[in-house]
């Protein structure tokens, strides 16, 4: 017969430990990731809310006429250049134009440049319920768009800053096909 050596089968302590040691540190590692990105993100409704009141605002803005002349002058609907004007367009509100008011609105493109809403309204200027923590700046530029010149074509940044200090920035562009419409 031949004399056969007794083997053990199995874990020695040792390589346990070793083990739960192993296993021990990679669980903690992901652990530390997911609470990392728990802590870094963002309340995926106040982002889309945001998103929502950016979108909003800029469709506002880009509806509005870009004209030659400031809507109420009468020469509006006549002019073909901003020298055929008793008031010409420029960027930012003319004369007590603000959004919301009933007698004197914003009443065109280049007119919502700097304007600053803390808490957010409708048009007609009545505050939004549960919208009074976000923020929003819009601003209007002349900016050439190819082969269209400065003059003719406006960037419309829209930024809304909202809870946790989400922010979304949306541009859009506006150019004057229709320099005689009127609201």
């Amino acid at each position: 017969m031949c004399a056969a050596i007794d083997r053990q089968r199995g874990v020695s302590l040792v390589e346990l430990i070793v083990f739960i040691v192993v296993v021990g540190v990679a669980v903690a590692g992901v652990v530390a990731a997911l609470r990392l990105g728990a802590a870094t993100s963002t309340d995926p409704m106040v982002h889309k809310q945001a998103l929502a009141i950016a979108e909003a605002l800029l469709e506002e803005v880009e509806l509005q006429p870009f004209t030659f002349c400031d809507p109420d002058d009468a020469n509006a609907a006549s002019a073909v250049s901003a020298a055929g004007c008793a008031t010409p367009e420029v960027i930012g509100a003319e004369g007590g134009e603000t959004r919301g008011h009933a007698v004197t609105p914003l009443d065109n493109v280049s007119d919502y440049h700097n304007l600053n809403l803390v808490g957010i309204s409708g048009i007609d200027g009545v505050a939004l319920a549960g919208l009074g923590a976000y923020n929003a700046t819009i601003t209007v530029t002349q900016q050439g768009l190819g082969a269209i010149p400065g003059a003719e074509a406006l960037l419309i940044q829209v930024q809304v800053t909202g809870p946790s200090n989400v922010t979304v920035v949306l541009d859009g562009y506006r150019t004057r096909y229709a320099p005689n419409a009127l609201p």
